[in-house]
């Protein structure tokens, strides 16, 4: 039988990396509480901020986050002021749960890098964020469709996409699963460089849930 895998945990071991690095020891379960509470923190304060990944990185004394965003100053602020509230609200939460930062020190250093992504349309995630909010202005679905996967295919460096929604399509009173694809799209080849996104639209019938696919060639190390 088939099984459904994630596009990116399908490729960690070759071709991928993990969002969250770092060596834990004995007190693993505690700091990926912290991992959990953090990333959560910060999608929701980051909402309207157009975030596509963030990644954890542990060291001795040191925490790393990366936030990749395709609208940087709004979450660097006037001055950088915006980076260190966040340094603050996330010092207080890890201090809040019963973290091995709170107990052994010295306390870690948290470090915010920001990346800029400077095309939106080549990500899948943030593809799938915008395809949501269309959806939750009323737009028809097929039009965010057609729409959406030609501006996406207007870049380069995009070999193929697929984006599917589902769920109670325009409001309707069965459920259901439509998608379109354009270009190539070898979901079973490893070594093929997938980006891959899930989003949900919250309408006033129901939720539709976004999934894009974005290839953009083979990597070879």
């Amino acid at each position: 039988m088939t099984h459904k895998v994630h596009s990116k945990a399908f490729r960690i071991k070759g071709m991928e990396d993990f969002n969250i690095r770092g060596f834990y020891g004995k007190d693993m379960p505690k700091y990926l509480e912290e991992d959990f509470l953090i990333k959560d923190f910060l999608r929701k304060k980051l909402s309207e901020a157009s975030v596509a990944n963030i990644e954890i990185e542990h060291s001795a004394n040191k925490l790393n986050i990366i936030i990749e965003t395709a609208r940087p100053g709004l979450i660097i602020g006037r001055g950088g002021e915006g980076v260190e509230i966040l340094k603050k609200i996330i010092e207080k939460k890890i201090y809040d749960i019963k973290s091995p930062a709170k107990t052994k020190a010295p306390a870690r250093q948290i470090k915010i890098d920001i990346k800029e992504i400077k095309n939106p349309w080549v990500s899948a995630m943030l593809v799938a964020q915008m395809s949501a909010q269309q959806v939750e202005k009323r737009m028809p679905f097929r039009q965010v469709l057609k729409r959406n996967i030609e501006r996406v295919m207007q870049n380069k460096e995009v070999k193929g996409i697929r984006m599917e929604f589902s769920g109670r399509l325009n409001g309707v009173e069965i459920a259901r699963k439509e998608w379109l694809r354009q270009g190539r799209m070898p979901r079973q080849t490893i070594r093929a460089d997938i980006d891959y996104a899930i989003a949900e639209a919250h309408c006033t019938y129901g939720v539709i849930g976004v999934k894009v696919w974005i290839y953009k060639g083979d990597k070879f190390e």
